[in-house]
């Protein structure tokens, strides 16, 4: 976590001997966290994010309901929906079903590449949007019709099997504000949500692109 924030803030310069910097915040090397003291560093995010709003404020023109994205769907009628397919496709080992009916999964093999953490009991693992559906409202989605919703709240190219506590503390995050706790899994991450952003037009943030281009540096 401590080296997250170190990401967090690439634009900032991190040398301290004493003063801030000229962002008016210093780097701790002793626990790798940066902190803010004058402005502009107290300003940076709130003055992109009212950039941001001004250029584009349709974007916040309708409120963001879950309701509105349909998942999880069983599009084979298989009575297999897009979770119970996922934990099938990603268990390590054959499943165990909670009934003859074969519809949900109680158990099989799962890593989860959040924490690098095994799972066997499929009731503590979440389904991640990659792209989060309130995220993807907030950047272009807020006029796509109910079947575009539909479709992106199922698309397995944004989906992962994670820990359920993971994936609360994630929550709407983008990639400045939130990676996962596994460094590992930072340049897959950074590719992934790159991958679905561009596949459905989403726009992106200031702070966001400039993440991802470290997330990118860390695939070298």
């Amino acid at each position: 976590m401590k080296l997250l924030l170190f990401l967090l803030l690439p634009v900032l310069a991190f040398a301290h001997g004493g003063a801030v910097d000229k962002q008016g915040g210093h780097f701790n090397r002793k626990d790798n966290t940066y902190h803010c003291h004058n402005e502009p560093c107290f300003s940076i995010h709130e003055h992109a994010e009212k950039a941001f709003r001004k250029a584009d404020p349709s974007t916040y023109s309708k409120v963001y309901n879950r309701k509105d994205w349909p998942h999880w769907i069983d599009f084979d009628g298989d009575c297999q929906n897009t979770r119970q397919e996922l934990l099938i496709t990603t268990s390590n080992t054959p499943v165990q079903f909670k009934s003859n009916k074969r519809c949900a999964v109680t158990y099989g093999k799962w890593r989860d590449v959040y924490t690098g953490k095994t799972f066997t009991k499929a009731s503590d693992l979440d389904i991640d949007h990659i792209v989060p559906l309130a995220h993807a409202h907030r950047h272009g989605a807020e006029k796509w019709t109910r079947k575009q919703r539909r479709d992106f709240a199922n698309d397995i190219d944004n989906l992962l099997v994670v820990d359920d506590s993971v994936n609360q503390s994630k929550s709407d995050q983008a990639p400045h504000e939130w990676l996962p706790p596994n460094q590992d899994y930072w340049c897959e991450y950074g590719q992934r949500w790159t991958r679905v952003k561009d596949k459905y037009g989403l726009r992106y943030s200031e702070q966001e692109r400039i993440t991802l281009k470290r997330l990118a540096e860390t695939c070298l």
